[in-house]
């Protein structure tokens, strides 16, 4: 839906079901502040997830300052990505997957959308409700199937509502999780004491050991950059809100990455358990319920994000579903996915991330090197994004081509490319190889005429785009 409307119909509320879907939003539904971005990316942050990736540090042979210096770098790359993500949904007030219709076409845009983004949408939300039910289930006793059900139907009232209410509870749950965490850091720091200085290996571990640790932390904020703009979108348009929204959701997003990664180096250094949660449980002792409450509501500050995007890529692909029913069948089939897969839970996510993020990172570098190559107004550039004679243009090329060029390096328990076996002491570089290649062809194939222009028909308008049922 939307409105040219001097009123706004959906303002600031809380109480109201948010009235857009992948419609621009109009200047008199610009609200809110900069400073909330640092509060939606902080809070999704706040997240186990990123604990078991600093607890697989141990696997890669690295001491506590390799670790450490490992998830610094890769937290600071994927910042400021997000940084840039932001900044455009301000400008264009459309969402990243709308924004990706510029390179890669009305219709090119589908593929890289179904594979990525709603592909995406619903692995992640499986695997955080998977860890949140443990975690839950851990706590209460209660089955895992009963749990995940519980958690499943929060997070979808929650996102059937919008984005308000979306903003409205990351920032409460910044305040509820950063205590909770922080008693989980000083018990890591005190129960696990005698391990920090030669934390997870009395080795500085290989050059590939710390380049995939610093992949995988970039990684996972790189599998953020398509809903990057998904909030930044309802703000105000002007020069300072856009410098401070991406200063706020680089700063939310880099210093979490960071305290949960070492955090996850900590527990790992003192675990007993190769499994990320009972570790967690053991070194915890009398404050393993504060600690697991923390991964339960950590999970819904990462799985907010998760399902809204999921549906909004959804109405991208011009499916026949509201946004709400969207939501519903992301959240029915990443419950499913949970009851299947909750067993071997750390290897499942690692191969997860490290699949998805070889087609996420160079679909995120065309999109944000295409904002900034792109000249003209701003409404002449939404405009053309709603445009369905443009079929096909060459950002989907040098997608593909990006993907394909990685492929000989991917480095997991499911392939492993012929370079990568061929150099394992590099580390897993597929997810930079892939980033290079569409930063050195995207540029050029920009330069070039549209690779399909539809003829008949007409540019829509402004006030005519796409509306579609929330």
């Amino acid at each position: 839906m939307s409105t040219d409307s001097e009123q706004p119909v959906y303002g600031s509320s809380l109480t109201k079901v948010e009235p857009f879907g992948i419609d621009p939003i109009p200047d008199s539904e610009r609200h809110g502040k900069p400073s909330s971005q640092f509060f939606v990316w902080f809070a999704a942050g706040l997240n186990f997830t990123i604990m078991m990736l600093g607890f697989s540090a141990a696997s890669l042979g690295l001491n506590f300052t390799a670790a450490t210096a490992a998830i610094a770098v890769g937290a600071a790359l994927g910042s400021v990505l997000m940084a840039v993500g932001t900044r455009t949904g301000v400008r264009l007030g459309v969402p990243v997957q709308i924004q990706a219709r510029g390179p890669f076409g009305f219709y090119g845009n589908f593929v890289p959308v179904a594979c990525i983004n709603v592909f995406a949408a619903i692995g992640w939300a499986a695997v955080t409700v998977i860890l949140c039910g443990k975690a839950l289930a851990v706590l209460t006793g209660l089955p895992f199937w009963l749990v995940t059900l519980v958690i499943t139907a929060v997070q979808m009232t929650v996102v059937i509502l919008g984005s308000n209410m979306i903003n409205f509870l990351q920032k409460v749950l910044s305040y509820v999780l950063t205590p909770l965490f922080l008693l989980v850091t000083v018990v890591a720091l005190v129960r696990g004491g005698d391990a920090v200085p030669d934390a997870v290996s009395t080795s500085s571990g290989t050059v590939g050991g710390f380049v995939t640790l610093a992949g995988w932390f970039m990684s996972f904020l790189v599998a953020w950059l398509p809903y990057s703009s998904d909030y930044s979108r309802y703000l105000p348009d002007t020069g300072p809100v856009r410098r401070r929204t991406a200063w706020y959701t680089g700063l939310g997003s880099f210093v979490t990455i960071c305290w949960l990664g070492i955090l996850g180096v900590l527990v790992g250094s003192s675990a007993s358990s190769s499994d990320a949660i009972e570790a967690l449980n053991q070194l915890a002792g009398p404050f393993a319920i504060p600690a697991l409450i923390a991964i339960s509501l950590s999970a819904l500050s990462h799985n907010f994000l998760n399902v809204y995007g999921g549906a909004i890529s959804v109405q991208t692909l011009k499916i026949p579903l509201s946004r709400a029913q969207a939501v519903a069948v992301i959240c029915l089939l990443a419950y499913g996915i949970s009851l299947w897969g909750h067993t071997g839970t750390e290897d499942k996510f690692k191969v997860f991330l490290n699949l998805t993020a070889n087609f996420i990172a160079p679909f995120a570098i065309i999109i944000l090197m295409d904002y900034l190559l792109s000249k003209g107004a701003v409404a002449d550039r939404v405009t053309r994004l709603y445009d369905q004679r443009r079929v096909l243009d060459w950002g989907a090329v040098a997608w593909g081509a990006s993907v394909l060029v990685s492929v000989p390096f991917w480095q997991s328990s499911v392939y492993t490319g012929p370079l990568a076996k061929a150099f394992p002491e590099v580390g897993d570089v597929s997810m930079l190889v892939a980033m290079a290649a569409a930063a050195l062809l995207y540029p050029l194939a920009k330069r070039l005429p549209p690779l399909w222009l539809r003829n008949g028909g007409s540019e829509a308008p402004v006030e005519a785009r796409e509306r579609v049922e929330v």
